[in-house]
This record gives structure tokens, C-alpha cells and sequence, in this order.
């Protein structure tokens, strides 16, 4: 819709009588408006100097304000504490009108007569539409081009439409009424476009009915920009985070549409002047961090201080400090004894235990770094990680490691050698191993343990995988910070009431999560009979939707539980930005994640490497103690996304880290998410490109797509990859194989639910592929067929088969129809097959008690996938959980 109200605000000379200037407005209005209800003169006094930021916040309240309804104009008189008689400026006369009875010219019009420069017998009242110009001269096609780039700038939109203000054909100078109107002015900023071809863009006038665009352009001289609301600055048409885009910029980026040459890119035109974008840089900035140790080193000063207290619990054993230390010396030493050297990488193939921590550090204290490969991941894709890193040893069994000689004494190496290798999804479908070292680590704990009280009285827990990077800050922040860590073993971190009650027993402090696993113990918790106590949850490795946390806090306080937000990334050790989330962020969903940590730095820059304007989106690129030293073996890579910081001291470097964000004006980061297809479940990072790569390593593949749903709710497991495939010639078309060697191939949280197979992938008229016309998942072929079922009450068995809609098995069998999104499901099906996980397999237990049936260890999953023996199982236990 046309502007709602425009609004013009002139200084008028020292001394003005406002008797006489009432007098010209009443005769005025009664003759352009006889009979009507006219408007009059109203005068306020600012009590400050015309030029004090008093004065300008109450001018820009004053045109801000609507008018009221029914009235055509208001016209108020600002007189200033310094005005008038002691020698200052006059007073200010702000004119308000309907823009459906007066258009901008009639306002400025209004603006002449009252100061005298025109005569109110020259103005004319005219009524009746006029045909519109849309010939934009020159001056006025840069102003609404250098609006549209600016939008742009802040939005990140690629397409901005601007409401150009045009005089109405052959209208009288003088003509008074709404008669000019606008056209609609499309700048495309898509990459690759030019000064030229945002310069040769033709205004067109809407369609009938069409509400012109939110930017509207000044009419007349074009020295500024103006809105609907009469702020002087345009809104942007992104809703409750719309951004005001400054006047100056806008002025900026149309100087250069004049001095740029027709081929510049549109990309290339700055906003920012050199102080600005000076000061973008210094916003997301903080202190340097010490140097800091290595590891190993950290640790030693720990066990030299309390040797006695507790280190390490698992199960029913734990290691005081002295112990752990111990371990980790006999371990070292079989290290040495098996060729392990200084700079060679080890892998470490060992279950959650004190053991796999014991010879993390003595990996470390060989001068050598550990390489994760998880027990849970398919052996195929165990072994590609360790080819891909060179290790010289994998460590499966620790007691191979134990009962040799002491190794020769050595140096040691610098903090900036490496201490471990952890590798992520790629998108060529080699996983990257990413190189980190010692200071990195020790900088994280150090830049913490202030601000989140880390002390020897807290009880960690190590709840996740070591191939994932949060397990660093769960076990190197306890015991570097003289704590104890309680290592969860695999299935209790599957089962958020056994994992619930472990933080009861154990007297748990510091509690790390990922948002979507915090979920599930949120409700372990709330309904539990005794509550957890923990006074520090740590959320990381996805988006946060902080609402849900209202109802942890009605039972967990803030000033007795905090809860903190953090932004991470493996390449920049764990951690970057921590936001304390409130009661008041949770109701208001908050997407902050806070400030950088100190000694890390966060820049938010545009494809060319220059700071975006304030709160405007961009590529977020992070510097300071936490960036890696690059990934392993991949030069081209590494010199991709490591790029040089020109502003770091020390010669560090910049990680690109392809999430896009905006820097608030405050120093808070908010994050947008990826700007590629990448995604997150549980943490981990999924790059779809990945998943198709291993599919189209199958011989029976010969084309591949993958698509990835659900990643914007913030609920792990609402995501659901699907794949899709074109068997090759010779190949029978079964996607069962497929699936299966994925299942060899790839970790559990990245093999497609289905694998759908089709004779040829859509494509667009580009040759690109149309993902908006695959099918259905699981539309094609499946596995197996399904089995018929059995004339008895069976799981899965519906009304025919003889058992009603309430039986346990028929209450199951949909119960893992709701899970899993199938149509079907027969006592044969396998619930892996069906693309469960281990997310899926919480939500069955969870459902399966709210409709009355048993609880369903995930334990039990493994041992009896299949509907029919999950149901068998299930009614053998039944008795028993009566009695």
C-alpha cells in the first residue's frame, strides 16, 4: 500500500512569530479547504539546544508520529532552549499529511506558502487522476539503484524492488492533492551483475491492486530517503528484524554508481567507509589470549597439586589424579615400544572408558597426536579414517600397550604441535581430518574457567563420541581444571532416564549437551522422581531453539543452574561464542549465541573479505587462539578456507567457516545457519554431497541425489535424509544392497532412511537436478516385500488378523508407523532397515509408555529389531513389570 503519512521538517527563521504563522496556515487551509475540518498551529517547547541529540531524538519522534484519523495535515512549531532571542537557530516547523489526500510535492508546496514563499492564492486544490511519468532522469535512477544495493547490503536479499516516487503528467506547479504517484524500480544483485546493468533497469508502474514495495525514494531533489512511517530511513521487508539502512550509505554507494565504470560488479560497492568498516572489525574483537601450554603440560601442574582427588569415574572405578597419571605413563611407554614417535599420529579405537582417556594423554605425553575412530561406525569407514590420517598405530586394545621399559627420556614439543585430528563430513566424500593443537585446547579451558567457575569441586560428565569434538571440552575442561569426569558408557547415553540418573547418583555439576539430547533429558527430568542438580548446562554443536527451556527453568532456576549457549566448530577447537540463555531469551527464542570468547574473534564479511554493515548477514569467519592448524594432507583446501588475518599481530589466520551470521551493534553474534546445503544432526555435520559420493561408488549406481528434510525445526530427529538412485545397466534395481553398503560406509546419523530408485533423475532445463520433482521417499522398490501376515495376533497384524485396534501389538506396530513415517509395517520388517536411529529408537520407548505398553530399552532394539520379536520380547517382560 502507498505510504501511509509523509512528513517534511523545516528550520525557519530566528524570531518567527507563531501568531502570525498561525494566521497564514488558518487562511490558507479555509481557502483550499473550505468547510472542512482544517488544521491548526500547535507549538511545544524542547528544553535543549537545537543541536543536542534531545533535540534531534524529539524532531524524529515528532514525524514518527501518526496523525490522527480524519485529519489532513498537522503542522507543529519546535521551539529550542537556544533559539529565538539568545542568538540560536529558529524553531522547526514539522508538517505531517495523509498520503491519500496530500502527495510530497503538496507538502513542500504547504512547506513554501507558510514561510512565506509562495502565496496561498497560488496553490490549487485539483481533484482527479493525472497519467504518471516513469521516465527516471539519470540522478534519480543511481539514487533508487544505490537504495537497492544498500537493502541489499543489509538484507542479503538478491532482488530488491524500490518504490520510486513520479511526478503525474502535465500537472500544474501549483496543483495541490495526492496526484503524483510511484513506479516500481527492480535492482537484481545476483552475482555477477554490474554498475551497467542495474543502471539500464526500467521503472514499471504496478499491476492493478499490487502494494508497492516497503523502500520508497524521495521525490523532488533526491538528496535522501524516506519510508512510509515517516523515519526518514527506510524499512526493510524482513518483518520484526527489519534494519534501517542509514541515509549516508545510501549517498556512499551513489557516489560510486557515478564514479564506477559500467563493467564494476555490484558486489563491490562499499557502504562501509574505511572507519566503519575499521570499527565492524574491532566490534567482533577481543583481548589476546596468553600463551598457554601444552596439554600434557596442563595436566602435570593438576596432578602435582591434588594427586589424591578424584580424576576419572567409570562405572564403579575410579582413578584419583596420581592414578590417571600413572596409566598414562605405562601407555606411553608401550607407545614407544610400538614405533610411535614424536609428530606421528595414533589412532584410537576404544570404547567409552578410562582407558580411552588414559591413552588420549598418552598419546600426547609420546609427543604424538590421537585420531578418534569410533567403535560405532562401520569398520569400512574406521579403516578409510585411519588411511586418511597415516596413523602409525591403532590402539584397540590397551593391555597390547602395557608391560614395557621405560622410554628414553625427551623434549617435548611446543604448544602449537598438534594433539589430535578429527574429521568431518566433506562435500567431495572424503572427510577432512582437521589438525588442532595443544594451545588451542588449554586457551579454551583458560578463557573459560573464569567466567564459568571451573574448579576442582565439579563433576563432569563425558557424554559423547570422541570422534566428536565436544567430548574435547568435556574431558580436557574437567581435568585441566582439577575436576572429576564421569565417562558415560554407550548405552546409558542412549537413554535419557539412565543418563538422568547417572547425573542424580554421581552428583553431576557441568553438564554438556547437544540441544536436541537436552530435549530428551529435559523430559527424563521433569519427570523423574528425584532431579538432577547440575549448576552449568552447556548446549552446543547445533542451532538452540531456546523456547523450550522455559520448563527446564521452572524447575531448575537461573541463579542456580546456568545455562549456556555456545557456537562451535571443530576447526576452531569446540567453542567460539558463549551466550548466557535467560528465561527472558527463552520466551523471546533468541537466536544469539553470544560474544566471542576471550582470545577468539569473530568478522562478519561479504564474498570479497570486507565487513558487511552493522547487523547485516554475512559470512562468518572466526580468528584468535582456537583456529586449527588446517586439515591434514589438504594444502588446497586449507589455503581455501584458511585465509591470512591482516589484523592478527601474531600472523594467525582466519577460518572461513561457511555459516552465515550477523554481528549486532552490541558485539553479540546471531546465527543463520549454513549457506550451503550443509547440515547438523545430533551435532555431527551431514554434507549431503558426502552420502552421494559413497553411493556412487556402488558399481550398481550409476547416478545419485540426496535430500536432507526437517533440519530447520531444531529437532535432530525430525531430520530424514532420503537417497535416491539410477541403477547402472547391468544392476537388478534392488535398493536394499545399496542401503546396505552405505550402512558399511557411513556412520549411523548419515545412512539414508530410503533409498528410492528411479530410471532417471529429474532434471531442470539447465541439467540441473529438480529436486522439486522427485518422488515420494520410498516410493520405488522395497527391500524385501512385505511378509504377509500371520493368521494370529501378531505385531503388525491389523483387525483381519484378528487382533483389535487396542492390542499391545497393534498399539506397537503404530506406534513405529508414527516414528518412522510408514504406511506399513510387518512383524518382519527390521527397524533399522526402516531408517531408525538411535533418536527414533528414544521416541519409540517414549510413545510406546504414553500408550501404555512397556518401556523399550534401545538395548533391546539392537538384540530384537524386528516388529514380531520386539513384541514376543515385549510380552515376556509384561508379567514381570506387573508383579
Amino acid at each position: 500500500m502507498p505510504p501511509v503519512q509523509h512528513t517534511l521538517t523545516l528550520r525557519l527563521p530566528p524570531g518567527t512569530d507563531e501568531a502570525a504563522l498561525a494566521a497564514v496556515l488558518a487562511a490558507a487551509a479555509e481557502r483550499w479547504w473550505p468547510g472542512e475540518g482544517r488544521p491548526r498551529l500547535w507549538t511545544e517547547t524542547v528544553p535543549a539546544p537545537a543541536a543536542s541529540d534531545r533535540a534531534v531524538r524529539r524532531r524524529a519522534a515528532e514525524a514518527r508520529r501518526p496523525l490522527a484519523p480524519g485529519h489532513r495535515l498537522r503542522a507543529v512549531l519546535l521551539r529550542y532552549r537556544d533559539g529565538d532571542g539568545q542568538g540560536g537557530p529558529g524553531p522547526d516547523l514539522v508538517l505531517t499529511a495523509d498520503a491519500a489526500a496530500l502527495d510530497a510535492r503538496s507538502v513542500r508546496l504547504i512547506g513554501r506558502v507558510l514561510r512565506g514563499d509562495a502565496a496561498p492564492g497560488a496553490v490549487t486544490p485539483v481533484d482527479g487522476p493525472y497519467a504518471l511519468d516513469l521516465r527516471l532522469d539519470e540522478a534519480t535512477r543511481r539514487l533508487a539503484g544505490a537504495l537497492a544495493v544498500t537493502a541489499g547490503r543489509y538484507t542479503g536479499a538478491a532482488s530488491v524492488r524500490v518504490a520510486v516516487p513520479v511526478p503525474a503528467r502535465d500537472r500544474p506547479p501549483y496543483a495541490l492533492g495526492a496526484l503524483d504517484g510511484y513506479a516500481v524500480f527492480t535492482a537484481d544483485l545476483s552475482p555477477g551483475r554490474t554498475v551497467a546493468d542495474l543502471l539500464a533497469a526500467e521503472p514499471v508502474a504496478p499491476a492493478g491492486g499490487e502494494a508497492p514495495p516497503a523502500l520508497e525514494l524521495v521525490a523532488g531533489d533526491g538528496t535522501g530517503v524516506t519510508s512510509g512511517d515517516g523515519t526518514g530511513l527506510p524499512a526493510l521487508p524482513t518483518g520484526a528484524d527489519a534494519l534501517p539502512v542509514p541515509a549516508h550509505h545510501v549517498h556512499r554507494v551513489c557516489r560510486a554508481l557515478a564514479e564506477a565504470p559500467p563493467g564494476t560488479p555490484l558486489a563491490r560497492l562499499d557502504p562501509l567507509s574505511e572507519q566503519e568498516s575499521a570499527a565492524q572489525l574491532a566490534l567482533g574483537a577481543t583481548r589476546t589470549a596468553p600463551p598457554s601450554p601444552r596439554i600434557d603440560e596442563a595436566f602435570a601442574v593438576r596432578v602435582a597439586a591434588h594427586p589424591d582427588a578424584p580424576a576419572l569415574t567409570c562405572g564403579s572405578t575410579t582413578l584419583s589424579y596420581a592414578e590417571l597419571d600413572a596409566r598414562a605413563e605405562a601407555l606411553a611407554d608401550g607407545l614407544y615400544a610400538h614405533g610411535v614417535r614424536p609428530g606421528d599420529l595414533v589412532g584410537l579405537c576404544l570404547d567409552r572408558s578410562a582407558d580411552l582417556v588414559a591413552a588420549m594423554l598418552a598419546v600426547l605425553r609420546a609427543d604424538a597426536g590421537y585420531v578418534p575412530l569410533d567403535p560405532e561406525h562401520p569398520a569400512d569407514r574406521r579403516e578409510r579414517t585411519a588411511r586418511d590420517a597415516g596413523v602409525r598405530l591403532t590402539v584397540e586394545d590397551p593391555a597390547d600397550l602395557t608391560g614395557h621399559a621405560p622410554r628414553p627420556a625427551a623434549p617435548r614439543g611446543t604448544p602449537g604441535s598438534p594433539a589430535y585430528v578429527i574429521h568431518t563430513s566433506g562435500s567431495t566424500g572424503r572427510p577432512k581430518g582437521v589438525l588442532v593443537p595443544h594451545a588451542g585446547v588449554t586457551a579454551l579451558v583458560d578463557a573459560l574457567r573464569e567466567d564459568f567457575g571451573l574448579s576442582p569441586d565439579d563433576t563432569w560428565t563425558c557424554f559423547h563420541s570422541a570422534a566428536f569434538d565436544f567430548s574435547v571440552w568435556e574431558i580436557w575442561g574437567a581435568l585441566l581444571t582439577g575436576g572429576r569426569l564421569v565417562v558415560v558408557d554407550h548405552w546409558t547415553t542412549r537413554s535419557p532416564e539412565d543418563f538422568h540418573a547417572l547425573l542424580v547418583r554421581e552428583k553431576a555439576t557441568v553438564v554438556s549437551q547437544t540441544p536436541s539430547a537436552f530435549t530428551q533429558l529435559a523430559a527424563a527430568d521433569r519427570s523423574a522422581a528425584e532431579a538432577a542438580s547440575p549448576r552449568l548446562v552447556v548446549l552446543g554443536g547445533e542451532p538452540l531453539d531456546a523456547r523450550p527451556l522455559v520448563d527446564w527453568f521452572d524447575r531448575h532456576p537461573e541463579d542456580r543452574c546456568r545455562v549456556v549457549n555456545m557456537y562451535g566448530i571443530t576447526e576452531t577447537t569446540v567453542h567460539v561464542t558463549a551466550a548466557t540463555v535467560t528465561r527472558r531469551e527463552a520466551l523471546a527464542g533468541s537466536r544469539s549465541v553470544g560474544r566471542p570468547l576471550p582470545g577468539w574473534s569473530v568478522r562478519v564479511l561479504d564474498a570479497y573479505g570486507r565487513p558487511v554493515p552493522p547487523g547485516a548477514p554475512g559470512e562468518i569467519h572466526v580468528g584468535g587462539a582456537g583456529v586449527a592448524l588446517g586439515y591434514l594432507d589438504r594444502p588446497a583446501l586449507t589455503a581455501e578456507r584458511f585465509v591470512p588475518d591482516p589484523l592478527d599481530p601474531a600472523g594467525r589466520r582466519l577460518y572461513r567457516s561457511g555459516d552465515l551470521g550477523r554481528l549486532l551493534p552490541d558485539g553479540r553474534v546471531e546465527h543463520l545457519g549454513r549457506i550451503d546445503d550443509q547440515v547438523k544432526v545430533r551435532g555431527f555435520r551431514i554434507e549431503p554431497g558426502e552420502i552421494r559420493h559413497v553411493l556412487l561408488e556402488d558399481p550398481a549406481v550409476s547416478a545419485a541425489a540426496v535430500t536432507v528434510t526437517g533440519g530447520g525445526t531444531g529437532d535432530a530427529a525430525a531430520v530424514r535424509i532420503d537417497a535416491y538412485v539410477v541403477p547402472a545397466p547391468d544392476a537388478d534395481g534392488d535398493p536394499g544392497p545399496v542401503r546396505e553398503r552405505a550402512a558399511r560406509l557411513l556412520p549411523a546419523h548419515m545412512v539414508p532412511a530410503t533409498v528410492t530408485v528411479l530410471a532417471a533423475l529429474p532434471l531442470t532445463a539447465h541439467g540441473k537436478l529438480d529436486r522439486a520433482r522427485l518422488p515420494a521417499p520410498g516410493s520405488g522398490p522395497r527391500r524385501r516385500p512385505p511378509a504377509p501376515a500371520p493368521a494370529r495376533t501378531g505385531a503388525g497384524a491389523g483387525p483381519a488378523a484378528g487382533a483389535g485396534p487396542e492390542s499391545p501389538d497393534a498399539v506397537l506396530a503404530a506406534v513405529w508407523r508414527d516414528v518412522l513415517g510408514v504406511q506399513e509395517v510387518g512383524p518382519d520388517d527390521d527397524f533399522w532397515d526402516l531408517g531408525g536411529n538411535s533418536l527414533y529408537a528414544i521416541r519409540i520407548g517414549a510413545l510406546a509408555r504414553e500408550r501404555g505398553l512397556p518401556g523399550i530399552p534401545l538395548r533391546q532394539l539392537y538384540l530384537t529389531p524386528t516388529l514380531g520379536a520386539l513384541s514376543e520380547a515385549l510380552a515376556e517382560e509384561a508379567p514381570a513389570e506387573e508383579a
